[in-house]
């Protein structure tokens, strides 16, 4: 089978394909895009909450808090000098 046969049955499969009209792409892209969202609010919201209670969990047990949240202060990047060194002959 050649290259150029591949392609003419390829285009033969695609005029069988029932390609969505205009108004129904955007409204499945709209509705993928609101589902999305919906699910990373929603999910988020789970994270937020057993986040605090395993934080008010943690402080509560015997020992308090084994672990200590430090920020750490942001220091310049240091500068990379990437100039070739000269040599000088004799």
């Amino acid at each position: 089978m050649s290259f150029g046969q591949y392609l003419k049955d390829t285009q033969g499969e695609l005029r069988h394909v029932a390609w969505p009209t205009r108004m129904q792409t955007i409204v499945y892209t709209i509705l993928v895009a609101l589902i999305s969202i919906g699910v990373a609010l929603y999910l988020g919201l789970f994270d937020f909450l057993f986040t605090g209670a395993l934080a008010r969990l943690i402080e509560v047990l015997p020992g308090g808090s084994p672990i200590q949240i430090t920020q750490q202060p942001v220091t310049a990047t240091p500068t990379v000098d990437f100039s070739v060194p000269t040599t000088t002959t004799q």
